[in-house]
């Protein structure tokens, strides 16, 4: 598998310099930008595969870097920052990050969120999902053009409100979704009481794609900021 050119923008020397070492050590390509400007700059003349974002930068909050990227490219956008805080995560995600790692972090979590995305990149790129007739994740199958699912061959009996959320959870695999991105896309509205249908909503999907005594777990939760779907390892 090709490595991935990475852009990592971070102002701070240290965590800097631990990035692209571990880069380094592990085949990656990489470019790096120290503020803003000057990642807005390098994402527009490389288009790096993805790009590590800190959001505490000199000359303008990542938030907003976020934002810019997303008027002109789908390229994934890993946030790296300190802010732990499930409003700044959240936040993030809605301006369109497809991921959020708090400082301090292990290499090995850095890492794995890279293989994650790397294994996304190659789905999206063998497949265009908004035009894709089936998708197929474990023993899990969803004929979309047929508007059936299916575990382990036997057809799985949701309500449309389950089938929507199996969907964009599908279409978005590996990505987390935050309750507001879901709660709009399946109800067109973000009040808290869509907030907790939701939650009663994922529940009973989970309760038939996950039934009891199965080891497969295709929904993780991020507690106060959303759900993700995650891909299943032939071997897990």
């Amino acid at each position: 598998m090709n490595k991935m050119k990475i852009l990592v923008v971070e102002d701070d020397i240290s965590v800097k310099n631990l990035i692209v070492t571990t880069l380094q050590a592990h085949g990656y390509q990489y470019l790096s930008a120290k503020d803003g400007q000057e990642a807005i700059l390098e994402a527009s003349s490389h288009n790096p595969d993805v790009i590590l974002l800190d959001l505490g930068l000199p000359d303008m909050d990542g938030v907003e870097i976020i934002k810019k990227v997303r008027s002109w490219s789908n390229m994934p956008i890993i946030v790296v920052s300190a802010r732990s805080e499930d409003s700044d995560k959240i936040e993030a995600l809605d301006a369109g990050a497809d991921d959020y790692l708090t400082k301090p972090f292990s290499v090995e979590e850095l890492l794995a969120r890279l293989r994650a995305t790397q294994r996304r990149l190659s789905i999206l790129q063998n497949a265009s999902l908004s035009e894709a007739s089936s998708f197929t994740n474990g023993d899990l199958h969803i004929d979309y053009a047929a508007g059936c699912a299916y575990l382990k061959d036997e057809e799985l009996h949701l309500t449309p409100i389950e089938y929507k959320l199996l969907c964009l959870l599908s279409r978005n695999m590996g990505k987390v979704l935050t309750h507001k991105y879901i709660t709009q896309a399946i109800w067109g509205t973000c009040w808290e009481s869509d907030v907790a249908s939701l939650r009663v909503f994922m529940a009973t999907l989970r309760r038939k794609i996950e039934p009891k005594g199965s080891s497969t777990r295709y929904i993780q939760t991020h507690i106060g900021v959303g759900y993700r779907m995650l891909k299943v390892d032939e071997e897990s």
